[in-house]
């Protein structure tokens, strides 16, 4: 059996793959170091490009099965991938604890005003009159409502509940779970934005969930309201959200993932107010990356083994 391995985790691989198994290695622009043409197994590089990924397909025809270190696959949902009978599966779970983290601490920058006082100390600023000039607030009791209540939102609402927050999210399909207050459907979460304090964005990105936040539903934000998306650029309406920002609609938004990425320097939504922009960076950790070649490694003994691969996803309807 013959596999094509990413460049970036072929290193964290090399010593556990299968003595049996020949491994052919993919760069980052789709060449090889050797010929992938009967291969049968890929395992992509993370937030792969479009066309990288059918230059690969296009040269690898005997490929089965495709494994993304990511959890959104929208960037892999090309004609050209669509047109193979091919088995996706994505990361999905292996991202949750760093991201969950990193929405913490963006709330927790929020509501304690970290980056402000952080200012005062590179000014030598002791302000004895703080109490005028900046207010620093709690998280016991704030709002937060959890667009996507999967792994990653489930995993953001244990460490929101652990501060004493109250906690609501929305899914497709609605049941109840221990860390959150309550979950509605798809449709109803438009109904509770007037009531949260921050709305967190852990949706995959499909033909539904695009531009999800639009200008309609910004207007139904209360003013005080804070967004977050560590998910996918797409489900934002980047212009309505630059106007929402600029006239006060809400009250700022943390963004680490983009319509466009990287962030073009001329975009104005880099010097929008109260807008902190992150470089799609919340689900880094050392850890993850473990997490990610011990997930494909035991995928991989099922696919050998001719056993069911684990989070297979629905490419028809994105995740």
């Amino acid at each position: 059996m013959k596999a094509l391995i990413s460049i970036e985790f072929l290193p964290f691989l090399e010593l556990r793959l299968p003595n049996d198994l020949e491994v052919v290695q993919v760069d980052r622009e789709g060449s090889f170091d050797g010929d992938p043409s009967d291969a049968e197994v890929y395992f992509s590089a993370g937030l792969l490009k479009p066309v990288i990924l059918d230059r690969v397909l296009n040269a690898a025809p005997a490929v089965r099965w495709q494994h993304t270190p990511s959890s959104g696959v929208n960037h892999l949902l090309t004609p050209t991938a669509l047109a193979r009978d091919l088995i996706l599966t994505n990361s999905a779970g292996v991202h949750a604890i760093p991201i969950a983290e990193f929405v913490l601490a963006l709330i927790l920058d929020r509501v304690k005003r970290l980056r402000q006082l952080h200012s005062f100390q590179a000014q030598h600023q002791w302000d004895e009159h703080w109490q005028n000039s900046i207010f620093l607030q709690e998280l016991s009791e704030a709002t937060v409502l959890i667009l996507g209540a999967g792994g990653i939102g489930q995993a953001i609402a244990q460490r929101a509940s652990g501060f004493g927050m109250r906690v609501w999210g929305s899914r497709k399909n609605p049941a109840p779970h221990p860390h959150f207050e309550k979950v509605v459907g798809a449709n109803q979460w438009q109904e509770l934005l007037p009531e949260a304090d921050f709305v967190v964005l852990a949706l995959p990105l499909t033909p539904e969930t695009q531009h999800i936040i639009n200008a309609d539903v910004l207007k139904l934000f209360q003013p005080s309201a804070y967004l977050i998306n560590i998910a996918r650029g797409g489900l934002v309406d980047e212009t309505a959200l630059l106007k929402a920002l600029q006239q006060g609609w809400i009250s700022g938004a943390a963004i680490d993932a983009f319509a466009t990425e990287p962030l073009p320097p001329d975009n104005p939504l880099w010097s929008a107010p109260n807008l902190f922009v992150t470089p799609h960076i919340s689900w880094s950790s050392p850890r993850s990356r473990r997490r990610v070649v011990d997930f494909f490694l035991a995928n991989l003994e099922r696919y050998r083994q001719g056993q069911p691969l684990r989070n297979v996803v629905d490419r028809q309807a994105g995740y």
